[in-house]
């Protein structure tokens, strides 16, 4: 490792650090520590560090701001790769919006709104990245990246950048190829809007906030939805009629506010987390016989 991190310091790649604690970039604020975290400075200097990467053959994994992510208690092998400043780029032609993967979902959400262009007032109270949402068909009220999204700009393990359409990403449900088939890293993503009034969408999108602060716990430290919705179910409701709302489990608590959201509610523990979700999941199983998955992203040493 010690030769890998000499050479990236070389190309100048961006952000180096070692042992860098997870818990400084999940919204969660857990988990250990990762071998060797970058923040590169350019799509250029990402592409050189996967190369290096590669050359060495080590373990990798992309993250945009953290959410939806739940880190082990003990780290990540190998490399974490930030997708932050240096891909974080706008371009705007008319409706049709080019955003690197870096950039944040709520405030793209907001500068598209003053714009008078609708198709993003569903990621009003979405804090994760571009890139990430892509990732993960991030959606809310009623729609989802796969409504707006016609091609993505995606960087390969073996080195290879490729622009994938909307069919080719293969969305559904919170789930896109990039997660299981063809594991990459989006550099950008294209969106095609739509002309709209702006005060009408400004008010769907602060109604859409006003409901998030209503019924979310964004006070606490959290990862949004724990699970996925096992429709015609909603698992927040689940979890409420089961009276789990406010259970804990070391400093891991389900939100008084909502059932499918765990909170940090002080110096919580990945352990603790998890073990509050098993907990759920046997819980729900029991009563209702509905198998809970998990929506969130549960990465790391075991």
């Amino acid at each position: 490792m010690d030769e890998f991190i000499s050479k990236l310091r070389e190309l100048n790649i961006g952000t180096i650090k070692e042992n860098e604690p997870m818990a400084n970039h999940t919204t969660m604020k857990i988990g250990g520590p990762a071998d060797l975290f970058i923040e590169p400075s350019s799509i250029e200097k990402l592409a050189k560090a996967m190369d290096m990467i590669r050359r060495y053959n080590l373990k990798w994994r992309a993250i945009g701001r953290g959410s939806n992510l739940l880190v082990s208690d003990g780290g990540i092998e190998g490399v974490v790769i930030k997708l932050g400043r240096g891909m974080d780029h706008v371009d705007l032609n008319g409706t049709e919006l080019s955003v690197g993967g870096g950039y944040s979902l709520v405030a793209l959400s907001t500068i598209i709104s003053k714009k008078g262009l609708s198709g993003l007032e569903f990621a009003s109270g979405i804090p994760g990245s571009v890139g990430g949402a892509v990732y993960m068909n991030a959606g809310a009220h009623g729609s989802d990246i796969s409504n707006i999204m016609t091609k993505a700009y995606v960087l390969f393990e073996d080195g290879k950048m490729e622009w994938l359409t909307n069919k080719e990403m293969e969305f559904s449900y919170r789930t896109s190829v990039l997660q299981k088939k063809r594991p990459g890293i989006v550099l950008e993503a294209v969106f095609q809007l739509t002309e709209g009034d702006r005060e009408i969408i400004s008010s769907s999108m602060q109604r859409n906030k006003d409901y998030r602060k209503e019924t979310q716990p964004w006070n606490y430290p959290c990862a949004g939805s724990i699970f996925r919705n096992p429709l015609p179910e909603y698992a927040g409701q689940l979890i409420e009629k089961a009276g789990m709302k406010g259970h804990s489990i070391g400093g891991a608590k389900i939100s008084d506010m909502h059932g499918n959201f765990i909170v940090n509610a002080g110096d919580a523990k990945a352990e603790d987390v998890l073990s509050l979700i098993q907990h759920i999941k046997d819980t729900i199983f029991d009563l209702y016989g509905v198998k809970m998955e998990t929506e969130v992203e549960i990465i790391g040493r075991k």
